[in-house]
């Protein structure tokens, strides 16, 4: 809405006559909106809206009373919990794989090798599908990057979980120690991190009643902290089920309410009432009275009243509809489509699964990213210069060549509904030009490169023991003398009499169906 606002004339002498002209009435645009207003209406929806900043919003209580209900929802909702399960086994599937891109391919190949080995070590895969899993219901994921001498190959590295409640500063139960903008987390005069408070010992332990609460200065360099970053100026994650904590709620009361009107309907089996007008006469029986009845028993009623049977009227017929919606906004804040929410696709058919699934495969590549880089491309770092100070373990050139630590991470691509279609587009992809097997092989989550070489070696096996090629050009048809491809007769005349044999094509069944 905006409104003008008319100023009273002013008046201003005129420097050339000495005369006094009256100016022209200013106008000034005053803009309104309609979300800004404060009415009886809106009060109580507005009522928790505030002024806070980033790091005071989300204080210390705020985050844990989230956490606790997130762990709560999860671990007593099979659909929080399949959620979680799901995003995390997407993002992360078997791990990530490492490729890396020096000039020397010897190199290359056994800095793989050594790598794949200490991950499945220290079971990468497994503490990063934790990790992503911890920021749907914790809101971060932090690890500490220690040293681990019982782990059986030569590198020492390894990777400890730490959940989010460690990391605070008690200043309250620690005398001395003064209390942070950021809980648990010393900034710099740049606002990089520059120290962690981590506790010995989980806040929630049963043995916490003697143990000190001092925490422990960790380097900024050996903790990974990963979390959605909403704010400018966040510094500390909440849980990404936050927005849907309510409805999970919502839904698991009127899950409860349908089951109990049911059972209620149930446990009754028959009422008896009566007929009588109000000022009429009826047999007397005793209010509330019970009694119980035999299979196939034929009986009267006292003068004045019938038998009837509880009608289970309860909202049954809307309860699906309204499990799917609900499931649909609880879902919607991870950009999990509702099928995977549900683990039901009934609902679909092929277009609009795939459709719905675009966004969720987006947020995917950018978790995998993320990861990449605020916890693989570390990992890596540091791995580095521990491998190099393991005698054999790399080539002696090799650290000339792994100075800039070219590389790049491979992840589980999605699985496709019809593979013969996807490969049939990447062949003609292929052919056109308009890509190459190393993004084809990148989104399945291999080595282009290693691919071809076991292909390699399949093929040249074959030929040593005389099997047939397993690839290669299309049979020719048996059916045909020559072989060639069938004639398709010109426009305009019928085909031959033999083409009745053939069974026709498919076609519009297999569109319709698609």
């Amino acid at each position: 809405m905006f409104e003008w606002l008319r100023h009273k004339p002013a008046v201003a002498p005129d420097r050339l006559s000495n005369r006094h002209v009256l100016m022209q009435p200013a106008r000034v645009a005053r803009a309104r909106y309609d979300a800004a207003q404060t009415t009886d209406d809106n009060r109580k929806h507005w009522m928790g809206a505030d002024f806070l900043a980033a790091d005071a919003a989300n204080s210390p209580e705020v985050r844990r009373v989230l956490r606790c209900r997130a762990r709560y929802e999860v671990a007593n909702n099979s659909y929080a919990k399949g959620i979680v399960l799901t995003v995390g086994n997407d993002v992360v599937g078997t791990g990530p794989r490492l490729q890396m891109l020096t000039r020397n391919p010897a190199v290359n190949q056994m800095v793989e090798r050594a790598f794949s080995r200490w991950a499945n070590d220290i079971d990468l895969a497994s503490k990063l599908r934790t990790m992503r899993m911890a920021r749907v219901q914790d809101g971060e994921a932090f690890a500490l990057m220690t040293t681990n001498p019982v782990l059986p190959g030569p590198v020492t590295l390894d990777l400890r979980l730490i959940e989010a409640d460690q990391v605070a500063t008690p200043t309250v139960l620690v005398p001395g120690w003064i209390a942070n903008p950021v809980d648990g987390i010393v900034l710099d005069d740049y606002g990089n991190p520059r120290e962690y408070h981590l506790l010995k010992y989980h806040p929630g332990a049963t043995y916490m009643g003697s143990i000190p609460l001092a925490p422990q200065i960790v380097p900024a360099k050996d903790m990974i902290h990963s979390f959605r970053r909403d704010r400018p100026g966040q510094h500390r994650g909440v849980p990404e089920l936050t927005p849907a904590l309510s409805l999970f709620a919502q839904l698991r009361r009127y899950t409860q309410a349908v089951l109990d009107a049911a059972e209620t309907a149930a446990d009754q089996a028959i009422v008896i009432q009566t007929t009588a007008p109000p000022d009429g006469e009826a047999s007397a029986i005793e209010p509330m009275d019970t009694f119980e009845l035999e299979r196939r028993m034929a009986t009267t009623l006292p003068e004045g009243w019938v038998l009837a049977q509880v009608k289970a009227e309860q909202p049954t017929t809307t309860y699906p509809e309204f499990k799917q919606e609900i499931l649909n906004e609880i879902a919607r804040c991870m950009n999990v489509p509702r099928n995977m929410a549900l683990g039901d696709s009934s609902g679909y058919n092929y277009a609009s699964g795939r459709l719905d699934c675009q966004i969720y495969f987006k947020q995917i590549r950018l978790d995998q990213f993320e990861f990449s880089r605020v916890i693989l491309d570390r990992l890596l770092q540091e791995w580095l210069k521990e491998a190099l100070l393991v005698m054999g373990l790399l080539p002696a050139g090799a650290l000339p060549l792994l100075a800039e630590i070219d590389h790049q991470w491979f992840w589980d691509g999605p699985e496709h509904v019809d593979p013969t279609k996807e490969a049939s587009a990447d062949q003609t992809r292929l052919q056109d030009n308009t890509t190459t097997l190393a993004d084809i092989y990148g989104r399945k989550g291999l080595d282009w490169e290693t691919q071809l070489r076991q292909r390699a070696r399949e093929t040249a096996l074959e030929k040593q023991l005389g099997l047939p090629p397993s690839s290669g050009p299309a049979k020719p048809d048996a059916a045909r003398p020559g072989g060639g491809p069938a004639e398709t007769p010109p426009k305009g005349e019928k085909p031959p009499e033999d083409a009745g044999d053939k069974v026709p094509d498919q076609g519009g069944e297999e569109e319709e169906e698609e």
